[in-house]
């Protein structure tokens, strides 16, 4: 174990022989442990009652009784390790201290300076538990590898170039930013990333930004101590110490506040977290992958985002296309998942006829590879012939046929079903509306903007003055 592996990490010692535990809390601090003495059950008790521990080195056996008292009080939380150390002879105090929670024990006598590997296999065992809790409460995912296409030739190299720079680097691995709409595929890419890195055989843990108000979040992801809100009856350790040596993907980043971007932005920086009521840094080496659904560069714009923090993430960008944009591939994606569907659901394969393959071609898939796979399982479910021509999708709003018989243009942003409502329809506020969005495509080009609304600068500034500013 590193001579910092123990920093800011808090350890009672609860030993009545004080020589012993002079030694043990010389060698605690010599690792930057903070570290707390108890000599009996009562005075551990009492610091137990006002203070939380990440680590307690607890003697069987103390002058005013056995200490798996404590253990039977649950005078600990389920987030503090415990270690207990008994003399020889004394097995039997210690199996009964495993069985009431204990994680690990050691036999005295032992040289003070085994105590690093000890801690260590205890923080392995905080770290593996906060994981599976995180993983209990995650839906349950595939790990179908994503399905790259010649049109993504240029994606799936540069993906490549970022694995090279990792296996170079091994530590401190630059952040990683996914961009694309719903459903492209960002969340199967960070785990393509992650499978692939010098990092595979270490955690990944995923989070959803938008899934979680404010004050959750910030707990959720760097943890808190006994108190710092109502409900905080225990100190817990967060996402970023549990993903620690490996991976933490953070979706929908956007949604986060700009306080929390602004926390998250010193934990990229510093590579140290502080839990929520906290007064301490932990240490933590975690690569981080963001992902969000909108271009963060307009929202940088109109202040929705962080510059700081779009800058540290900017290194690695990658852009996933929409599925309406990648063409002949639709069909070529549609036959790839198609196989694995059918193999999960352990029926034939079924086939795509031409009419089904113009049709998934014309469709403009507003929810992505996410609404296309969806569609294919539903058709293996629902659909007994072997041979599938999805003429629903052919009678969708979305694919309507205009006026002149062609089918409508998936790149038409107008809405054919709208109807106006029987108050009104503010006409004047819509135009600002369509020259705020062209601005913020543009990051506030005026000249490009014209250019996308078809008018003159000179209209723009019109529009503009009085209205934006």
């Amino acid at each position: 174990m590193e001579s910092t592996a123990l920093n800011g990490l808090s350890v009672l010692i609860v030993e009545d022989e004080l020589l012993l535990r002079k030694q043990l809390a010389a060698e605690l601090e010599r690792l930057r442990a903070d570290v707390t003495q108890a000599g009996t059950l009562k005075s551990a008790r009492e610091l137990a009652a006002s203070l939380d521990f990440d680590l307690v080195l607890l003697d069987v056996n103390l002058p005013d009784g056995r200490s798996t008292d404590l253990l039977k009080e649950r005078c600990f939380p389920t987030s503090t390790g415990v270690i207990v150390m008994t003399a020889e002879g004394g097995i039997h105090g210690a199996v009964e201290a495993m069985r009431l929670g204990a994680m690990d024990y050691v036999a005295k006598p032992f040289d003070p300076a085994e105590l690093p590997l000890v801690i260590s296999r205890a923080q392995r065992a905080k770290k593996s538990n906060r994981l599976e809790e995180h993983r209990r409460r995650t839906e349950s995912r595939g790990a179908d590898d994503f399905v790259f296409g010649p049109s993504l030739a240029a994606m799936q190299n540069q993906l490549q170039r970022i694995l090279a720079a990792d296996e170079r680097l091994q530590t401190s691995l630059p952040p990683v930013l996914i961009e694309g709409e719903t459903g492209t595929g960002k969340t199967t890419i960070a785990r393509w990333l992650h499978q692939r890195g010098p990092r595979a055989a270490q955690p990944l843990v995923e989070m959803n930004c938008s899934a979680l108000p404010e004050p959750l979040a910030e707990s959720e992801l760097f943890g808190h101590e006994r108190g710092a809100f109502t409900d905080a009856r225990s100190a817990r350790m967060g996402l970023f110490e549990a993903a620690h040596g490996g991976t933490l993907f953070l979706d929908e980043l956007p949604s986060l506040s700009l306080a929390l971007q602004a926390k998250l932005l010193t934990v990229l920086e510093d590579h140290q977290i502080r839990r929520l009521g906290g007064n301490k840094t932990l240490a933590v080496d975690v690569r981080v992958i963001a992902a969000s659904n909108r271009p963060l560069k307009p929202l940088v714009a109109g202040g929705q985002f962080r510059e700081d923090l779009f800058h540290r993430l900017d290194l690695c960008r990658v852009a996933i296309p929409p599925l309406r944009d990648r063409g002949e591939e639709i069909v070529l994606l549609a036959e790839a998942l198609m196989k694995r569907l059918c193999a999960r659901h352990r029926l034939p394969t079924r086939t795509i006829t031409p009419a089904g393959q113009q049709h998934l071609r014309a469709y403009p898939w507003p929810g992505n590879v996410r609404e296309l796979s969806h569609e294919l399982e539903r058709a293996i479910i629902f659909e007994d012939s072997l041979k599938l021509d999805f003429q629903h999708l052919a009678g969708s709003p979305a694919a309507q046929p205009g006026q002149t018989g062609q089918p409508a243009d998936p790149r038409d942003w107008f809405n054919e079903s709208f109807q106006f409502p029987p108050q009104g329809f503010a006409l004047e506020s819509a135009i600002d509306r369509l020259v705020r969005h062209a601005l913020q495509q543009t990051e506030n080009n005026v000249s490009a903007a014209a250019r996308l609304l078809g008018v003159t600068r000179d209209y723009l500034r019109y529009r503009l003055h009085g209205k934006l500013e």
